[in-house]
């Protein structure tokens, strides 16, 4: 299991205004890390699809599909887990309540799905109501295969790596199952206002 690090500039003192915007335990950061729990993977658009199981579906869009969706262009802070925080971050993607409304079915969780078999599991409150997107521009260009393109899903109010990179897909559930990193010691929702980093926290 690897960590690459390309992107880090160590940390960068708070200003006043930032202090308030950072969780605890948390440090800015100028670059934006690579942290991934195994190798890059490189889907050609010609075969990505992106879709939702569930609800008498699965409901399924190819790139050219997906990319006529309504999208949307937000300005959020990011925490991730390995206590580094990036403020003001801009990312342009499909609401995942525009995808959600797709199919009947009001599951109260989801398993996000994800190329390399990366896997984590969501309550259905933290990705609606304007929470949470289905992200393919980072800071107004496509999104780098490093950083999850061609689009990771993006939850910023839980820690980064519900953020699940090279996300293909939800799987609407019942039941609050843990995916990869909840399996493995991290927290099953990862609220980084309450430190919600591992087991027991």
């Amino acid at each position: 299991m690897s960590f690459p690090t390309r992107g880090f500039h160590g940390r960068r003192r708070e200003s006043g205004d930032a202090a308030g915007r950072i969780p605890p335990g948390q440090h800015l950061v100028d670059g934006f890390p690579v942290l991934s729990a195994g190798p890059t993977p490189h889907t050609p658009l010609a075969d990505w699809t992106f879709s939702i199981r569930g609800g008498g579906g699965p409901v399924t869009w190819t790139w050219e599909e997906f990319r006529a969706l309504p999208t949307t262009t937000v300005t959020v802070d990011i925490h991730c887990v390995t206590k580094w925080s990036k403020l003001d971050t801009v990312w342009e993607g499909v609401s995942v309540d525009t995808l959600l409304e797709t199919v009947d079915d009001d599951s109260p969780y989801l398993l996000a799905f994800c190329d390399g078999g990366y896997t984590t599991n969501l309550a259905r409150e933290d990705v609606s109501d304007g929470k949470a997107w289905v992200a393919y521009m980072y800071d107004t260009e496509p999104l780098e295969d490093e950083h999850g393109g061609p689009v990771r899903l993006l939850v910023p109010h839980l820690y980064f790596w519900k953020s699940a990179k090279w996300v293909r897909g939800f799987e609407l559930r019942d039941e609050d199952e843990p995916g990869f990193w909840e399996s493995n010691g991290y927290h099953i929702r990862g609220d980084p206002w309450l430190e919600q980093r591992y087991w027991g926290d």
